[in-house]
């Protein structure tokens, strides 16, 4: 298992990132690897580059902070998918966003505690479900392709079932819009709308609960949140290493979903 922005600090070294020898990025923190570590990492990879630039990575815990950090100068981009980087440009005239060359993407899924295989059983079918009947293709067109990104997404209410089942699910808001807390901290977004669907389909009550990026994998493991939303690389993928970012005792659902990976960064004229 390995999350999105493992392979987009890869692509930085491709595209090279300006004339300065020190190019500090912003990444949400990885749940088993320090920050040395990973510069040490990515930078030991970084040798073959022909721009000879140099990379520091920034750990934040949310995206609030590291887009703070990238207006104040304290990193020059982050890394992000092109679905979020459309919201923060939309909302932040200040922002720009260049898309890797060639192109990178990642995959969206759901992650669960590996007793918890009958729930992604559940899981699995209902995504199977959506998929062949074209419910999966309308969420896409809705929350995303069509979607003004300057609107605050609506609330999206999860269905309610009488019967003892409650799920909880781990929501960080720090995708928008697909992970998505509104101002009023009700979840929205893509996201929100694809858990509305499963629980319609496996008739089991879903929770949000809202933590940080970087905790995912401890609140998945303590029993806090039952499922947190994941992504990992496509298969056949060679790099990084398999276990990069592999939280223990984890299982993932079907992928329901993939978006480009790109830098947002201020604007040049800023």
């Amino acid at each position: 298992m390995k999350k999105f922005l493992a392979i987009i600090c890869a692509a930085i070294f491709l595209t090279g990132c300006g004339s300065k020898n020190v190019e500090r990025v912003g990444v949400i923190e990885y749940a088993n690897v320090t920050q040395d570590d990973f510069n040490q990492y990515y930078n030991d990879f970084a040798k073959s580059n022909k721009d000879g630039l140099t990379y520091e990575y920034v750990f934040f815990t949310n995206a609030n902070s590291m887009i703070a950090a990238l207006r104040s100068g304290q990193i020059d981009s982050l890394a992000a998918y092109e679905t979020v980087a459309k919201y923060l440009v939309d909302s932040n005239p200040e922002f720009e966003y260049e898309i890797i060359s060639p192109p990178l993407n990642d995959i969206f899924c759901c992650a669960m505690r590996e007793e918890d295989f009958a729930l992604k059983k559940e899981f699995d079918d209902a995504i199977s479900e959506i998929t062949e009947d074209g419910t999966l293709a309308a969420l896409v067109k809705k929350y995303i392709a069509e979607i003004s990104f300057k609107q605050t997404p609506p609330i999206i209410y999860m269905p309610e079932f009488y019967n003892d089942t409650m799920i909880k699910i781990g929501v960080t808001g720090d995708l928008p819009l697909l992970d998505y807390i509104r101002p009023d901290g009700k979840p929205a977004g893509f996201n929100t709308a694809i858990l509305a669907e499963i629980s319609r389909r496996i008739k089991k009550n879903f929770v949000l609960v809202q933590i940080d990026s970087g905790t995912r994998a401890a609140a998945l493991a303590s029993g806090k949140v039952d499922v947190v939303f994941w992504s990992v690389l496509p298969e056949g993928t060679e790099f990084p290493p398999p276990d990069y970012d592999k939280p223990e005792g984890v299982i993932l659902t079907k992928a329901y979903f993939a978006d480009k990976l790109v830098l947002v960064k201020l604007r040049k004229e800023n």
